[in-house]
C-alpha cells in the first residue's frame, strides 16, 4: 500500500505560499516570495536530499504543477534529476494541457482516484506545494505523513497549510532536527483518533457551572 506524504515549507503562522522566489506565486498581493532562501544550510539541504533519495511519484495541484512544469524541465541539478523522470499525478480540470513528461491527470473524482492509487503497488505519493490539494486530502483523511520544515518567521497573510475543514486526527512525531538557522524539520505519521481528557478535578463550582451555561 502506498502512502501519501505532504512535504511542506511553512512559517510559524502557517503560511506556505511562494517559499521559492518573488515571482513564484504573488496571488493576493503576497509580498514575501522567497522567504525560505536565507534559512537554508547544510542541515536543510541534507533533509531535502533525504526526502528525494527514496522512490516517489509526485502528487500536485494544478497551480504547483504549472510552477514546476515551467521550471524543472529546464534545470540540471539533483532535484531536477529526481522530478523530471518521476511519475506526476495532477488534480486538474484541464488534462489536455499537461505537457511535462510522465504526467497523468487524476480525473474528475480525485478522492476516488487517490484511494485507488494508494491500494496499488508503487512508490509513495509525494505532495509538494499544492495547498488547496493538501486541504482537500486532509478533509478526507488521506494524508498518511506530514513532513514540515518550520521556518522562524511570521508572514502575516498568505495561503495557509491548514484550513478549518481538516478531518480531526492524531499524529505522532517520528523524527525531528533543527538547522543552524532555527528551522525545525519534523516528520509526523498518522496515529489514529484524537484522545481527550481533563485536568479538572473535583466537583465544578457554581461559578464554573454558570460559565458553562453561558458558553453553550
Amino acid at each position: 500500500m502506498r502512502k501519501i506524504i505532504a512535504a511542506t515549507f511553512v512559517s510559524l503562522d502557517g503560511v506556505m505560499q511562494a517559499p521559492g522566489g518573488p515571482e513564484e506565486d504573488p496571488v493576493g498581493g503576497f509580498e514575501f516570495g522567497g522567504w525560505t532562501f536565507h534559512y537554508f544550510d547544510e542541515v536543510g539541504g541534507a533533509a531535502m536530499e533525504e526526502l528525494f533519495s527514496r522512490p516517489f511519484a509526485l502528487l500536485l495541484g494544478r497551480r504547483t504543477y504549472d510552477i514546476f512544469a515551467a521550471y524543472w524541465p529546464y534545470q540540471k541539478d539533483p532535484i531536477a534529476d529526481a522530478f523530471n523522470p518521476a511519475t506526476k499525478y495532477v488534480a486538474t480540470h484541464r488534462p489536455d494541457t499537461l505537457t511535462w513528461q510522465n504526467t497523468h491527470a487524476l480525473g474528475p473524482d480525485i478522492i476516488t482516484a487517490l484511494r485507488r492509487l494508494k491500494q496499488e503497488d508503487g512508490p509513495d505519493l509525494l505532495i509538494q506545494g499544492s495547498g488547496d490539494l493538501i486541504q482537500t486530502l486532509l478533509a478526507n483523511g488521506l494524508i498518511d505523513e506530514i513532513q514540515l520544515m518550520i521556518f522562524p518567521l511570521l508572514l502575516g497573510k498568505g495561503k495557509r497549510l491548514f484550513g478549518d475543514a481538516a478531518m480531526p486526527a492524531a499524529f505522532k512525531l517520528v523524527k525531528s532536527r533543527t538547522s543552524t538557522t532555527g528551522v525545525v524539520i519534523a516528520t509526523y505519521e498518522r496515529a489514529g483518533e484524537i484522545k481527550v481528557g481533563s485536568f479538572v478535578t473535583g466537583e465544578p463550582s457554581d461559578a464554573e457551572l454558570e460559565r458553562r451555561k453561558n458558553w453553550k
